[in-house]
């Protein structure tokens, strides 16, 4: 059974840093890794993507500050300059190859809160 869980979360000011990490367990093979946020009233968006070839992409808000990497079936966040606004749930996601599927599956979320 696959299970995606993320850790790392937690309260700092602004200008701090933080890193997030998300182990998947019960997967063989992966495509792309990603990190989401939601804040309370707003839609959940992807803040950063990384394929199984170390291709990455971030959203605008976050570039130049944010970094992802992955290693097998972990993906990590490395978060710095962090700003009010980057409070947020962050969840991981996993996409797990089975065959000609792929399934994205997901953590349960780990609160950020950017706060003086």
């Amino acid at each position: 059974q696959v299970q995606v869980a993320e850790t790392g979360g937690g309260s700092v000011q602004p200008g701090s840093s933080l890193k997030l990490s998300c182990a998947g367990f019960g997967i063989q093979r992966t495509a792309s890794m990603s990190w989401y946020r939601q804040s309370p009233g707003k839609q959940r968006e992807l803040v950063a993507d990384i394929t199984s070839g170390g291709s990455v992409s971030y959203v605008d808000a976050v570039k130049g500050r944010f970094s992802i990497a992955r290693d097998r079936n972990m993906v990590f966040l490395q978060m710095t300059s962090l700003k009010t606004e980057d409070t947020a749930v962050y969840y991981c996601t996993v996409d797990v190859i089975s065959g000609l599927n792929i399934t994205k599956y997901w953590g349960q979320g780990t609160q950020v809160t950017v706060s003086s």
